[in-house]
């Protein structure tokens, strides 16, 4: 089972936090350090205040050598295609080839207004969201030499150098995340490497896993590898009750809410479930970055107990 530490910097958390968090998981065998995508916290004051994504991973890149790095997701409202093929293929460079993409539609619309960044309506983000997956991959995937062009609804692209290309090719794998029972399916089996289904339970997951599988077989894969199946969850982690509690309530959240709270042999059993049903990969949300023994007891107790 592949493990990853995923945070929400946005909470409150400087780069040099988030640097310490992903050399410590680095050091402890963790496959990726992903974080969020986000301009606004949704709880806290979010001192210092937030990060950007990119220039974040783009920093990691350099001060670490194993890890893979990525968004879980990063929106599609943020950022022009072009522009951001031209981010990603660069950080994925600077780290010789770790990088990983998770991009989605969009969803909390304070931090659009906070910034200025427009925020359509539903239907229109993910009519964008398809729109930037067929342009990242069109441009990563022209041989180099040819030129890229694309005519959408929302975005137009004529004679791109398709330049610069990342080291991972045809490009940096995509995670297509969410739980849509339509559009996300769609786009996750045509464009995604990987599809994550965030903070659901089990048989939740297991109908989202299924409504994949679905779009698979209708829109085919043209020979390319299986599709990854992976779940986030939030995990707090201790050796005993009043660890879990004390983890817990220190960042605000109820320690008998979640079936991810608690001793690792209880976690490790709950995660087996989510085995079962076909995740091979473990997105493990931690929220307070600077508890770095929080991840040495999750490496040292709850990952043996993994497939």
């Amino acid at each position: 089972m592949r493990l990853c530490v995923f945070t929400e910097p946005q909470l409150g958390a400087t780069y040099e936090d988030q640097l310490a968090i992903a050399q410590r998981a680095e050091r402890l065998g963790f496959e990726a350090f992903f974080r969020s995508d986000h301009y606004v916290t949704m709880g806290g004051d979010g001192l210092p205040g937030p990060t950007d994504s990119w220039v974040t991973l783009g920093a990691l890149a350099r001060e670490t050598s194993t890890i893979r790095l990525g968004t879980l997701v990063s929106s599609a409202t943020f950022r022009y295609p072009g522009p951001l093929a031209i981010t990603i293929a660069q950080v994925d460079a600077m780290s010789n080839g770790r990088i990983e993409v998770g991009l989605g539609a969009g969803w909390f619309e304070r931090e659009h207004t906070a910034y200025g960044i427009p925020f359509p309506p539903v239907g229109e983000r993910f009519d964008r969201l398809s729109e930037q997956l067929a342009i990242l991959t069109g441009l990563w995937s022209t041989p180099a030499g040819s030129t890229f062009s694309f005519e959408g609804r929302y975005y137009d692209l004529v004679d791109s150098p398709a330049l610069p290309k990342p080291v991972q090719q045809p490009g940096p794998p995509i995670i297509v995340g969410g739980k849509g029972p339509r559009r996300t399916p769609q786009l996750a089996a045509r464009y995604a490497a990987e599809y994550n289904v965030p903070f659901s339970s089990l048989a939740d997951t297991d109908a989202a896993f299924k409504r994949v599988v679905a779009a698979i077989e209708e829109e085919g894969r043209d020979g390319r590898a299986p599709i990854v199946f992976s779940v986030a969850q939030t995990i707090v982690c201790g050796e005993n009750e009043a660890e879990v509690r004390r983890r817990a309530e220190s960042v605000g959240l109820d320690p008998d809410a979640s079936p991810l709270f608690g001793t690792p042999s209880e976690i490790a059993e709950h995660l087996n479930e989510y085995v079962k049903i076909g995740a091979s990969r473990l997105f493990l949300q931690v929220l307070d970055l600077r508890d770095l023994d929080h991840l040495d007891l999750i490496a040292a107790e709850v990952a043996p107990l993994l497939p």
